[in-house]
């Protein structure tokens, strides 16, 4: 006995990418043009595009199927590379081969801005002698190592009503670093914190070989807490 349904339609499971009847089309790079970096080739949409050839030069503006044909002639892709202009701007080149170009520029990119690590000291203002020492010589070690510091002066209370005490400490701070860094953010106030941005002007060297006995002892201190900041002090 058969059964059915009263609606007549049967629910079909949401497709999986990748799936049989369902994947896209696997020409070499159209994985990357279905990440919408760019429409490429057959993926093309317009009727008539300005074409540049892989060298540079303008080719004038061409029926899509011709300027297709160009690149399959020169077994190269057609690439949309501004498909906002009137009409769109296609250029003759090796897909393959400019993405990955691309990745090397980005994770080049990416590996100098992570090299760039910002360590941050805090000091309050009425902060004495002792402290002031010690926090002071870890702000001049972190910028040995290369790092810049951003300097922060904690303001309570009443101790609003005197901005000029932190930019005296900060002053200070500037003028006993001044031979190994320069001050990149001028002392500002935010909120209840003065901050100044230090850049090492030294980059210490990187070395393999160890250190003789008792050499960098100053560098071996106790290890900062999150804000940067010497336990216990």
């Amino acid at each position: 006995m058969s059964t059915v349904l009263a609606c007549g339609s049967v629910a079909r499971p949401p497709a999986v990418p990748g799936s049989p009847g369902r994947a896209p089309s696997r020409r070499g790079d159209a994985n990357i043009a279905a990440a919408d970096e760019a429409r490429i080739n057959d993926r093309i949409r317009a009727r008539e595009v300005l074409l540049i050839a892989e060298d540079g030069d303008q080719l004038g503006i061409r029926p899509l199927p011709q300027a297709l044909a160009t690149a399959k002639e020169q077994d190269l892709d057609l690439v949309e590379v501004a498909p906002n202009a009137n009409p769109p701007v296609c250029r003759i080149m090796d897909y393959r081969r400019w993405q990955y170009e691309q990745q090397q520029r980005r994770k080049e990119s990416r590996r100098k801005a992570t090299n760039v690590v910002i360590k941050e000291m805090k000091y309050r203002p009425k902060i004495d002698g002792h402290d002031y020492e010690t926090k002071t010589r870890k702000v001049q070690s972190f910028l040995g190592g290369g790092n810049k510091v951003k300097v922060t002066i904690m303001f309570r209370g009443r101790e609003m009503a005197h901005p000029e005490l932190g930019r005296k400490i900060l002053d200070r701070i500037a003028q006993d670093v001044s031979e190994i860094a320069v001050v990149e953010m001028a002392p500002r106030q935010d909120g209840r914190n003065m901050t100044m941005v230090l850049n090492p002007t030294v980059r210490r060297p990187k070395s393999t070989k160890s250190a003789p006995e008792g050499v960098g002892a100053e560098v071996a201190e106790t290890p900062p807490d999150a804000t940067g900041t010497p336990a216990g002090a």
